[in-house]
């Protein structure tokens, strides 16, 4: 984002040009009005000055036009009073004309004529055209995409105090873009950016607490950076920091504060907390329980793209959970999540298809969609695949391929593919006969309550 918001405060960095001193005195006498707050009588002596010639000036009229202070706002006019300032070479005249280029404020908008002028001005020192310019490199907008050139233009400005462009240069850490990736480094940017009270530097130096990348592992220090960017609204750090609510993590463990801070993010269009706010309605987490509260922000976050919110609000319609029943809605989420990777949905889209809920009954299909699911370790769906492997349904069968994937999901501590896996060494099927090894695995699933394995083993004489 270039630094629009920030155009009205090149203010006070003006320096006087060497123009006459009644024009000089002209502006200086607006510029006493604007602080005091009367923009009218700014704009009146700023437009003595800017007719005289003076460019410190015509920038202040420029900027009272972009902002409609004391006349009416128009971006033809703060474009006509840029351009005339910044053809005199004023540097945040130059930055300025450059903003309304990158956004087509009063000029068509053209990347290459932004470029132009932040260059101008970036040459001259302006730490916001610096930064501008940092972010058309690290965008492509107007010059070849560089992440270099990017970093370069950054570390100008950051150099310079810019706390926006402290923050990018401890992105560009974080990441590895256009320079050696270190955590240290993105650490020390971002820190600098937060405590001048950049939100966005506040929650990513959070987040390096939080993880423990280039700082000690602190879950009090992440809540205090969280909570200081989520004071000021910013989205992310209001979802973190319900995050550590609903965890205990660096707070007390707190039901409600977490749907408090999820709201607050979720309301603002953030995808994971309206699907973890979803998640509190629907098990009554500090909220009274509500399906139908549930469903609806579980919908917000799927409409928006986010595959687990897709998973839980397909979920809601197989089970008929404040949505009418539908396995044909289940499905379509399902499988928008699916296809996304996510390994819930997967295994649930291929359960659809093992009993024709939703969609004409298919193993292959089945099978297919377990085996996604399967390979990214999801453990019901490992034990799905072995069952489709032992009775042949649409693959065909293999003893060893079932007691393959039993395997990977009874070590994850699925109990019915720890039965399965012991039965299979008991029976000798797809896998060399063994007692011992049959009782270990049905052991595995009596500690965990498995009633049909608690069963077999007092028939075996192993459990009274």
């Amino acid at each position: 984002m270039k630094l629009k918001s920030l155009l009205f405060l090149s203010l006070l960095f003006l320096t006087l040009t060497a123009s006459a001193q009644t024009a000089e005195e002209l502006n200086a006498k607006g510029e006493e009005y604007y602080y005091a707050g009367d923009y009218t009588k700014a704009v009146e002596y700023f437009q003595k000055s800017a007719e005289q010639g003076n460019a410190a000036a015509q920038n202040n009229l420029g900027v009272c036009y972009d902002n409609g202070y004391g006349v009416p706002q128009s971006y033809s006019e703060a474009v006509n009073w840029f351009r005339k300032s910044a053809e005199q070479g004023n540097a945040f005249a130059q930055n300025n004309l450059g903003v309304c280029y990158d956004n087509g404020y009063g000029v068509p908008q053209s990347y290459s004529e932004a470029v132009n002028w932040f260059r101008k001005s970036a040459e001259q020192g302006n730490a916001f055209a610096q930064n501008n310019l940092g972010v058309c490199y690290e965008k492509g907008e107007g010059v070849p995409q560089s992440y270099t050139e990017a970093v370069k233009w950054y570390r100008k400005s950051a150099e310079q105090g810019l706390a926006a462009a402290q923050y990018k240069l401890g992105v560009c850490y974080d990441d590895g873009y256009g320079v050696p990736q270190s955590y240290s480094e993105a650490v020390k940017w971002f820190r600098k950016s937060a405590e001048q009270g950049n939100a966005a530097a506040q929650n990513n130096l959070g987040v390096c607490y939080y993880n423990g990348n280039g700082v000690p592992q602190s879950y009090s220090e992440a809540v205090k950076w969280y909570r200081k960017a989520a004071e000021q609204g910013y989205a992310a750090a209001q979802f973190s920091l319900g995050v550590c609510y609903e965890k205990g993590e660096g707070v007390p463990q707190s039901y409600i504060e977490a749907v408090n801070w999820y709201r607050k993010a979720a309301e603002q269009g953030d995808t994971t907390a309206q699907n973890n706010l979803g998640g509190c309605y629907y098990n009554g987490n500090g909220v009274p329980q509500s399906y139908s509260e549930a469903a609806k922000w579980f919908r917000k976050s799927a409409e928006q793209g986010l595959a687990d919110a897709q998973c839980n609000l397909g979920q809601c319609y197989l089970n008929g959970e404040g949505v009418p029943q539908s396995s044909s809605e289940a499905v379509k989420w399902f499988r928008k999540s699916a296809e996304q990777g996510d390994a819930n949905a997967q295994n649930n889209l291929g359960v659809c298809y093992a009993f024709g809920n939703g969609v004409s009954q298919s193993y292959s299909e089945a099978v297919k969609w377990y085996r996604k699911a399967a390979e990214q370790g999801h453990a019901k769906a490992q034990f799905n695949l072995g069952l489709c492997y032992y009775n042949g349904y649409g693959v065909p069968q293999s003893s060893s391929e079932a007691v393959n994937w039993f395997r990977k999901s009874a070590e994850q501590g699925h109990t019915d593919a720890q039965v399965n896996l012991g039965v299979c060494y008991g029976t000798g099927n797809g896998v060399p006969q063994s007692y011992s090894e049959a009782v270990k695995w049905l052991k595995k699933a009596a500690e965990q309550g498995h009633a049909g394995a608690i069963e077999a083993l007092k028939r075996l004489g192993e459990i009274k």
